[in-house]
């Protein structure tokens, strides 16, 4: 069994070797443990902060195994992206331009610099070893991001955004970038990635032009590019497609890379959650497979299993390994969702 659970600074050895594994583009999770100290530090403050509404706060996740403590895995929440600068993206777009006199109505793909996303909840930093790779632990380190924000949804925006890594070659160099932002930024694309991640987006603006940009005139690599997936994204993508998220309508602006967006009440995993009284006790192993979370916040745990809850009592029965995993007692409450 693996559990799902706010990282601690006693974690930051095991998620300093998961970033250091993490590619070129992922800037939420930076190899450096400074930066990740204080990302887990804003976590825990952001755990402990009395919320009525989203803010500044960001939660980072861990996906451990209570019987040897590794941890598989990592993933975030940010309550509101761009809270202390805009959140920058590009807006596909379609332009129309016509001449009465020639006879001409032509449509034009052209990609506006936004920042329409700003103050939506974003999914960020999901990292997950390779022996975890589409199994229901994978959705679990995904997904419990989901019941924690069905738990708490005052902390979160009404709509949830999420980057995917765009296309870059073995080197790290993206055909996106060196197509568009390279002619204003003079950097390649890892350095605009780190800048990005050490000084925030706020050079974005003063740098790119405020003007279109017509797709037809890029390159055909960057063409191709646009709103595409890395492999090392395919993952989560996938997973968030299937909980009802959609995408075209932004795209990264440092590789083209798509932004998937839902309603946070029409995400699958929220709309489907019911909560359920727990009784303890008995032994287990009948039933289907679940995501089953507690209500708690800075002690806020998930994790998969077998479960027969009981819609006519409001009661799901836990063993009592599974109650210890998830830091429950008879009485309390838990969230469960179709796996």
């Amino acid at each position: 069994m693996l559990v799902f659970r706010p990282a601690s600074l006693a974690d930051l050895s095991a998620i300093e070797k998961i970033a250091a594994r993490s590619p070129v583009g992922v800037t939420s999770l930076p190899a450096d443990r400074d930066r990740l100290y204080a990302k887990i530090e804003k976590s825990l403050a952001s755990l402990d902060a009395e919320v009525t509404c989203n803010g500044e706060e960001s939660y980072f996740f861990v996906l451990e195994s209570p019987s040897t403590g590794a941890i598989a895995g990592v993933s975030g929440i940010v309550a509101s992206a761009g809270f202390n600068e805009p959140f920058y993206n590009y807006r596909n777009e379609t332009l129309v331009h016509a001449s009465r006199e020639l006879g001409i109505h032509s449509k034009v793909h052209a990609l506006s610099l936004c920042h329409d996303l700003t103050g939506n909840t974003l999914l960020t930093s999901f990292f997950l070893d390779d022996s975890y790779h589409y199994s229901e632990w994978s959705d679990l380190l995904s997904r419990g991001r989901l019941l924690m924000i069905a738990a708490h949804p005052q902390r979160f925006a009404d709509t949830v955004v999420s980057e995917m890594l765009g296309v870059c070659d073995d080197d790290g160099n993206s055909p996106f970038w060196d197509s568009v932002g390279r002619h204003f930024f003079g950097i390649d694309y890892a350095q605009a990635e780190l800048y990005c991640g050490v000084r925030g987006r706020s050079f974005i603006a003063e740098l790119l032009p405020q003007h279109p940009i017509y797709v037809p005139l890029l390159t055909e690599a960057a063409q191709e590019a646009i709103g595409q997936v890395n492999p090392f994204s395919e993952l989560p993508f996938e997973i968030l497609i299937n909980e009802g998220f959609e995408t075209e309508r932004y795209v990264d602006i440092f590789d083209g890379g798509c932004v998937l967006q839902a309603r946070t009440g029409h995400i699958r995993t929220i709309a489907s959650q019911r909560r359920y009284h727990v009784e303890v006790g008995g032994l287990h192993g009948q039933g289907e497979r679940f995501l089953v979370a507690n209500t708690r916040l800075g002690l806020f745990r998930a994790t998969v299993a077998t479960l027969e809850p009981d819609a006519g009592s409001g009661t799901v029965n836990l063993p009592p390994a599974l109650a210890a995993a998830l830091q429950v007692r008879g009485g309390d409450t838990v969230l469960v969702a179709p796996l």
